[in-house]
């Protein structure tokens, strides 16, 4: 069941509204099931329906005019309440309903159990699947009802109501979630001819700028250098930095100005003290340094994702919080280092993990230092020509989000781990076109039999409780290539399996097989230099710059980041698709 509440002037116009039957063509036989006291005028079970409207109404604001005259009445007096079932929910009766209302004025503090002083209220039903309470918020002894959170309590009763009854039970949030577009927005979107409002194509653009910059000046650098999107700093008076806000130039008020949104009124998380302690929690490793051995960025970045769900484990809720926020951002990025073919559905994935990055525990953003520099450092990179890489990070991926969805249902979090549900759909998705190539390309090169069983020997000594579940994978012969390759190499195969078993336990992955494979390669590729030895030089010499890498005293290249945010936005619009 679903709350929805709001506030008026006008006890008649609603009372017109509830019982109208000309204009609204679902109103079908209006009727009263409840009020304050059983005994309300009821317009519809009358032969003059116009006259006992007037009195009902009368009756309503009996306490409002007295509180009037005293000068105490508040000025939107009225209360309104509907409540809406479940499509699948059973048609209830007059009596049911009857009882959800009372207990429903009762939970806000509209007309408390046993106060013979609460407010006036009725309860009209003119449909089958849901009520309407109109009530009036002066109380008998003329003072104004205390109804604050009310639809925060009504919710509550309404869960309770829905478990009792034997309803459907809706998923319910926390108020962290984003504000959604309102109707007037999604209007004005249709007509531009967009998918999606322009609140949510900035939440989309911001989000990915944050995960893009390593500070402040950064992220705003970037935000102004984006095609469509217009992008302010906000000022004190004493000329300290407030905020910012953006705008996008397609949607414009009917006088030709922005319609500016603050980074809050995009998300909660995306207010700026909260950019700021994100981007204050980021790893100065990420900058690059000529002259010294660098390792892999996405190699550091899927070993900081492993880790992931060994934190959410623990009992610290602020860490786990943080590290599920970084990982969110390293969805974020990803659109922006994927081939073009997978980019739909990592754009889908993040946006749809956004809704699990946020919840009422406090994020300790300091603790997720790893992956937040990590992620920088991988944008700092050329795009991987290797689809096992990112093969490699979204299998890691995949069990996060198996892992987060664990941790927000222990914790009653239920349109996070919907969230979740969702994300994990189109990350699978992606995975699977990700890691196709590189598995077949290892499949092809397939050692001779003598060597597979001494894979499979190896594989039942190590990993005795996975072996079989392994060898009846279909990805069991890439791994066989995997470590018959890593043993050339000069590596202790038995070492590497037990070193990628031991990273995190297998019961969660899909394919064990493929978890293993992009485990082995990492560790063969983590232990190998990745960078060769620099020649000796010569004093004063200029050192030599590794193909790639920026000048000491570069900065983040905002101007390519700015790029491939530019594609992102524009991908969100009609000409961009």
């Amino acid at each position: 069941m679903i709350a929805k509440i709001g506030s008026g002037k006008y006890t008649a116009g609603l009372i017109r509204y509830l019982f109208d039957t000309k204009k609204a063509k679902d109103h079908t036989d209006p009727h009263l099931v409840a009020s304050w006291d059983g005994f309300a005028p009821d317009p519809s079970r009358t032969d003059d329906f116009d006259a006992t409207k007037k009195l009902l109404v009368a009756d309503l604001d009996l306490h409002v005019k007295q509180a009037r005259r005293l000068g105490r009445a508040p000025e939107k007096h009225v209360w309104h309440c509907s409540i809406r079932a479940a499509e699948s929910d059973r048609h209830l009766s007059d009596e049911e309903w009857a009882d959800i209302a009372r207990r429903v004025v009762a939970a806000t503090g509209i007309a408390p159990d046993g106060d013979p002083d609460g407010c006036r209220w009725v309860a009209v039903r003119h449909a089958p699947d849901h009520i309407h309470i109109a009530a009036t918020k002066v109380r008998a002894d003329l003072s104004t009802a205390r109804h604050w959170n009310d639809y925060n309590t009504a919710d509550r009763e309404l869960a309770a109501i829905e478990k009792e009854y034997g309803l459907f039970q809706v998923v319910r949030g926390d108020r962290t979630a984003a504000k959604r577009p309102t109707r007037a927005e999604q209007e004005k979107a249709h007509r531009a001819g967009h998918d999606k409002p322009a609140r949510e194509r900035l939440r989309t653009t911001v989000r990915t700028a944050v995960a893009a910059a390593s500070t402040m000046e950064e992220f705003v650098h970037l935000l102004s250098h984006i095609d469509g999107v217009l992008a302010e700093v906000v000022y004190f008076p004493s000329g300290d930095v407030r905020g910012y806000k953006v705008a996008s130039e397609d949607t414009t008020t009917a006088n030709h100005e922005p319609v500016w949104f603050s980074g809050y009124e995009l998300s909660p998380d995306l207010s700026f003290p909260k950019i700021q302690k994100r981007l204050a929690g980021i790893d100065p490793q990420s900058a690059g340094q000529p002259g010294r051995r660098r390792p892999n960025p996405w190699h550091q970045a899927t070993t900081a994702t492993e880790r992931i769900p060994h934190h959410l484990d623990q009992a610290d809720d602020e860490v786990s919080q943080a590290h599920l926020a970084a990982f969110g951002e390293a969805l974020d990025a990803l659109p922006l280092l994927a081939p073009q073919a997978l980019r739909p559905q990592l754009r889908e994935a993040a946006t749809e993990f956004e809704r699990a990055t946020r919840s009422r525990i406090q994020a300790e953003h300091h603790h997720a230092r790893a992956l937040r520099g990590a992620v920088r450092a991988m944008l700092r990179e050329p795009a991987p020509k290797d689809g096992a890489i990112l093969a490699m990070f979204l299998d890691a991926a995949i069990l996060v989000v198996i892992a987060a969805a664990r941790w927000h249902q222990l914790r009653h979090h239920d349109q996070q781990v919907v969230a979740t549900q969702q994300t994990l759909l189109h990350l699978q998705a992606a995975y699977d076109h990700a890691a196709a190539a590189p598995l077949a390309a290892l499949t092809q090169r397939q050692p001779p039999q003598q060597a597979v069983e001494r894979q499979i020997r190896r594989l039942r000594q190590v990993v005795p409780e996975h072996a079989e579940q392994v060898i009846a994978d279909p990805a069991f012969d890439a791994l066989t290539v995997t470590l018959a390759e890593a043993e050339a190499a000069g590596h202790d195969p038995e070492r590497l399996l037990q070193q990628a078993a031991d990273q995190r336990a297998l019961d969660d992955a899909g394919s064990a097989a493929r978890v293993l494979i992009w485990r082995v390669q990492r560790l063969t590729a983590a232990s190998a230099p990745s960078t060769p030895t620099l020649p000796l030089l010569r004093p004063g010499a200029p050192r030599p710059r590794r193909h790639g890498s920026l000048p000491r005293s570069s900065p983040l290249p905002v101007a390519s980041a700015a790029a491939d945010l530019r594609l992102t936005a524009r991908s969100q619009s009609p000409r961009g698709q």
